[in-house]
């Protein structure tokens, strides 16, 4: 007796060859094919309560469709592990194991959540451009690319073109796309390609209705994202949350003292995150909550933030965490065009270079804010992954231009 294991998209599943039922040619087929070759076998199905998944299928024809080369580059089935770098350098191996598919089966239903969600609530998809005559943020961190006589710069984020079409009366949009940062960081949780999930929504009921529309989006992506991926038998069901609307709203002034810097005016940074993480674990038992008002001293860059009337020290701006990991950042927008240009200069940059934006404030711009979500940090966290490249199919980082 010998046993074959096949496996594709539904799993692994066992062939078993019994001498003197099985034809001897199989035999010797079989064992000469080298692993993760692809074959079409046929032949009857009888339950075995020894075999993996109750069944196991005994062969009258077997096809070589694809006869794989040895060595492997990489092991599927090994028990031994491999280093990140081994693994994206032989990537379309490394996919092949069940575990790191699961990853993406994951990301599959929890996309598909959220848009669900978003539809539910009334929203349009949009696809805004890529490639941009000019930066949302300043030059500092995009990517340059030549374009015909002129250069061009890939989209840090679709911020200006989702606002511009709320003046044109979409009152309400998400994208899902792919973003790009040319930050030189070398860390477990930054990217130099990613996606982006935006959203933008038109008199939002102040800065607390923005935050609700999100977390209701967030927390019911969330539960179909577990049920289905229960009913699929994943096993990254059990790492994503059941969560409670509202998320727990903790001002930026609180935050700070916690981390040993009452009145302070920097940004968190990856410490801090963890600091506040832990302790909202602890006090408030909540996988994600809010960090509202930020000052307007670390949002001074982002010149589409809105002040507080009441006190232009502090932004309407708010970042979503989830367990000591920032994944979410937005807010009120400015949408009075004085004012917007005000921001514009006081952040360094000239209001002259955003013609076609400034324009849509010019004839009519609602109240609004929005928010922009790092999906590849999010299913990092849901999977429990090391690395946030693990949550992406071909990563792109400081380093690594291929696969």
């Amino acid at each position: 007796m010998a046993f074959a294991l096949v496996r594709d998209g539904s799993g692994t599943s066992q062939v078993t060859l019994k001498k003197g039922t099985t034809d001897p040619a199989l035999f010797a087929l079989l064992g000469d094919l080298p692993r993760e070759s692809v074959v079409e076998v046929e032949g009857t199905v009888q339950r075995s309560a020894k075999a993996q998944r109750g069944v196991e299928l005994l062969p009258s024809r077997v096809e070589v469709l694809a006869r794989a080369e040895v060595p492997l580059p990489l092991g599927v089935v090994d028990k031994v592990g491999a280093d990140l770098d081994t693994r994206f350098n032989h990537r379309v191996i490394d996919l092949r194991k069940p575990a790191v598919r699961s990853v993406f089966e994951l990301r599959t239903v929890l996309l598909h959540g959220f848009r669900n969600a978003f539809l539910a609530r009334g929203f349009l998809e949009i696809e805004t451009p890529k490639l941009l005559r000019q930066g949302v943020e300043g030059g500092a961190t995009l990517f340059g690319v030549d374009y015909f006589d002129t250069r061009a710069y890939l989209a840090q984020s679709p911020q200006l073109y989702k606002q511009m079409l709320l003046s044109s009366g979409f009152e309400r949009v998400f994208e899902i796309a792919p973003a790009f940062r040319a930050e030189p960081s070398d860390t477990v949780r930054h990217l130099t390609e990613f996606t982006s999930l935006d959203l933008e929504i038109a008199y939002p009921d102040g800065a607390e209705g923005l935050r609700t529309v999100l977390e209701e989006v967030l927390a019911e992506a969330l539960r179909t994202t577990r049920a289905e991926l229960t009913a699929r038998g994943n096993p990254l069901a059990d790492g994503v949350p059941e969560v409670a609307t509202p998320f727990p709203r903790i001002p930026f002034a609180t935050a700070s003292e916690w981390v040993g810097r009452p009145g302070g005016e920097e940004d968190f940074g990856p410490d801090d995150e963890r600091a506040i993480g832990e302790r909202v674990d602890r006090e408030l038992h909540a996988p994600f909550y809010f960090l509202i008002d930020y000052p307007t001293a670390v949002k001074a860059g982002t010149f589409y933030a809105q002040r507080q009337d009441a006190n232009p020290a502090a932004t309407w701006y708010c970042d979503l965490d989830f367990r000591g990991l920032e994944i979410a950042s937005g807010g009120l927008r400015e949408h009075r065009i004085d004012r917007l240009r005000a921001n514009i200069a006081s952040a360094g940059l000239d209001a002259d270079r955003f013609p076609g934006y400034l324009e849509a404030f010019r004839f009519g711009m609602p109240p609004h804010g929005g928010f922009g979500l790092g999906i590849d940090r999010l299913v990092q966290m849901l999977a429990g992954l090391s690395n946030i490249r693990e949550a992406r199919l071909f990563p792109r980082d400081r380093y690594r231009l291929d696969p």
